[in-house]
């Protein structure tokens, strides 16, 4: 694939930036770093033009919290100057990354996303007898910092930018030239692009009937199971030398049993909660219930909250479960 080049301009055009903050402060309109911000945001964007330019960016500083929801993870929150610089960068670079992805990947893409990585899981599902999960252990701590470095040049061409792209990279570690942080929109774009070499890999060389990758989170299907145990192994073997990453054991079973697939259990013709999704939805609607009788939240905060929740439980065939729970909540609150 031919490398882009001379994106910096476009990067840190002034209407680009308006847009990055525009995006950056969604949700967050209230927040007094937000609001600081916006007290001053033509010389803020002015700043960040001059930086951009001169590859003088500011990375790091990151406030760090964990959160348990589904599994715990430090999360690495960057200060909002530098949330408007990604969106910035990924404003006009997401279209470079977009050109390397396959259609199997569903993460960090327009038109993509959860929902889509689910309904083609379903069909692949009802088509084959066997399936292959595979996830990858602790991926985001173990990107290689060098290796991800080496595939944005193959990518881009301009040395400013890459120099960017090297300072966020190289400005967080748990392990030494390792790892990403949880929290960053560049974070999400480098980690699905690490993968994207294996995804070719999958469907040009080991050429694997039918595939699904949302992040990490991967499942192969094949008529045959020996077939498709030596495709995962081969898989193995390539993602460890080639991208230095360990796949947890794997997971392999008949399409009719249920594939486990992001918070969900697929069958051929239903979907349930994975049985973490169930535990998840009734702490969830317990905590947001109690914010709201306690006055700590007002109706929209606790709709703001609660509507995603009970729209995750929709997609699967939820509704008794849901009832059963709002009926244990309404009992509480007599």
């Amino acid at each position: 694939m031919k490398r882009q080049g001379q994106l910096l301009e476009k990067i840190a055009d002034l209407k680009n930036l308006y847009e990055a903050f525009y995006k950056a402060q969604k949700g967050k309109l209230s927040k007094p770093c937000v609001c600081a911000y916006r007290e001053h945001l033509q010389a803020n964007l002015q700043l960040l033009h001059r930086q951009l330019t001169s590859g003088s960016v500011e990375t790091g500083s990151y406030r760090y919290f964990t959160i348990y929801d589904p599994k715990k993870r430090l999360i690495c929150a960057a200060p909002f100057s530098q949330r408007v610089m990604h969106h910035a960068l990924m404003n006009v670079c997401h279209a470079s990354f977009e050109k390397i992805q396959t259609v199997d990947s569903f993460a960090s893409r327009s038109g993509k996303g959860t929902y889509a990585a689910l309904d083609h899981a379903r069909e692949h599902n009802r088509r084959y007898r066997w399936f292959l999960k595979l996830d990858v252990r602790k991926y985001f701590e173990s990107i290689d910092h060098t290796i991800l470095k080496q595939q944005l040049r193959r990518l881009f061409k301009d040395e400013l930018l890459l120099s960017i792209f090297g300072k966020i990279i190289d400005g967080y570690a748990t392990r030494e030239h390792k790892s990403v942080p949880i929290g960053n929109l560049t974070s999400q774009y480098f980690a699905n692009h690490y993968l994207s070499v294996a995804d070719h890999y999958l469907k040009e060389v080991l050429r694997v009937p039918a595939y699904v990758r949302y992040m990490d989170d991967m499942v192969l299907w094949h008529h045959k199971k020996e077939d498709l145990l030596e495709i995962g192994y081969r898989f193995q073997e390539f993602i460890a030398k080639e991208l230095q990453l360990v796949l947890k054991p794997f997971c392999l079973n008949e399409a009719s049993k249920g594939l486990p697939f992001l918070g969900y259990l697929l069958f051929s013709d239903r979907v349930r909660l994975a049985s973490r999704s169930k535990k998840r939805f009734i702490k969830k609607s317990g905590l947001f219930a109690t914010n709201l009788e306690t006055e700590r939240w007002s109706q929209k905060e606790y709709a703001n909250h609660f509507l995603p929740l009970v729209a995750f439980t929709e997609y699967a065939n939820a509704r008794e479960f849901r009832k059963k729970i709002s009926c244990k909540l309404l009992a509480c609150e007599v």
